[in-house]
């Protein structure tokens, strides 16, 4: 669908993203899809769209962008669409300029101010009512995000995120029990994660177990954590684990949601903590089995029984592969992205 003319849509990235090494990391085969988050597969849904970086921060463009923010954004009909991932690159969007509108997803802020209060986020929240369109990736943070916004702000939107199937292939179910746990960002619970693969371990002690995670905290016997895998090193690690685990503490963003999607892709089952939003990726599925926030004994356990019965466990990695195919793709993210900015 067409926006206008030449350049119809233009994916902002920051600064720092270095594109044209994503995109050859993605040709040969290290990275998935060809820009961040499968952006790219916009192009199937709206002509022209483009890749670029955001300004970098200097002295002189914080002076100029306090300066916009003053003035009304600007939105000359012939000028393009302006896309971002989260708030973060979403603050800088709404004062750039030559655009015809600015879209953002939001990903952490809801659950900021849920626990520090808006009044922190104040000028976050200046930025965001600057937009045409915003989209989060939980369904139980549209109404925070509408509300802390307030009247008269940009629609906020639920967008169901997606993972690369292409590069997280599905792969044969393994014969060597590999317990695998992936993530580490600020609502992971490595503390509950632990206490469970040490259950899990006391009872199988012939099962690997390895956790990538930068946590200070000492691991159990037998359980080997890693600070950092690149993406084929994830991809092969998940093609080697009979079972994917991650435990979250309580957060509205769905933390988790990503590693899971890839895991699932690869055909491995998933046990994970439920949060909000959480059911509606890995609900009614026999691929996923999600339990209470903090419960270590329960993620040992819905483990523990996929590690006793290989053929349930295939089984499950199977139905795994099928439940991402079936909607939860970047192909699908990114049709649904198109349709927040087609909707004007």
């Amino acid at each position: 669908m067409a926006l206008g003319s030449g350049a119809d849509a233009v994916v902002f990235y920051p600064a720092e993203r270095d594109l044209e090494t994503w995109a050859a990391r993605h040709a040969a085969g290290s990275a998935p899809d060809r820009w961040p988050y499968g952006l790219d597969r916009l192009e199937s849904h709206i002509a022209g769209v483009t890749s670029k970086n955001l300004p970098a921060a200097t002295p002189i463009t914080r002076v100029a962008r306090r300066v916009i923010a003053l003035l009304p954004p600007d939105r000359r009909a012939s000028n393009p669409v302006g896309v971002t991932w989260d708030e973060n690159a979403g603050a800088l969007l709404a004062t750039t300029t030559r655009l015809s509108a600015r879209y953002s997803g939001v990903v952490w802020l809801t659950d900021g101010v849920a626990r520090q209060g808006g009044g922190r986020f104040a000028s976050l929240r200046r930025a965001l009512r600057r937009m045409d369109g915003l989209w989060v990736l939980s369904d139980a943070q549209v109404a925070p995000l509408a509300a802390f916004l307030g009247e008269g702000a940009p629609p906020v939107h639920y967008v169901r995120f997606g993972v690369d199937q292409d590069f997280f292939r599905h792969a044969p179910y393994p014969m060597r029990p590999l317990v695998v746990s992936v993530g580490g960002d600020r609502d992971r619970d490595p503390e509950t994660l632990l206490r469970a693969m040490a259950t899990l371990r006391q009872v199988r002690p012939d099962v690997e177990i390895v956790v990538q995670s930068k946590t200070s905290i000492d691991p159990p016997a037998g359980v080997n954590v890693v600070p950092y895998l690149t993406h084929t090193e994830l991809r092969d690690l998940y093609a080697r684990a009979s079972v994917v685990v991650i435990a979250t503490r309580p957060n509205l963003h769905v933390s988790g949601m990503t590693v899971g999607l890839e895991a699932m892709a690869t055909g491995r089952p998933l046990v994970i903590t439920r949060t909000p939003g959480m059911d509606d990726y890995f609900g009614g599925t026999t691929a996923a089995r999600m339990v209470q926030v903090g419960d270590a004994d329960a993620l040992a356990s819905e483990a523990l029984r996929l590690l006793e019965d290989p053929v349930a466990g295939a089984a499950a990695g199977e139905a795994a592969s099928a439940h991402v195919a079936g909607g939860f793709t970047t192909a699908h993210l990114a049709a649904r992205v198109a349709e927040v900015i087609t909707r004007r």
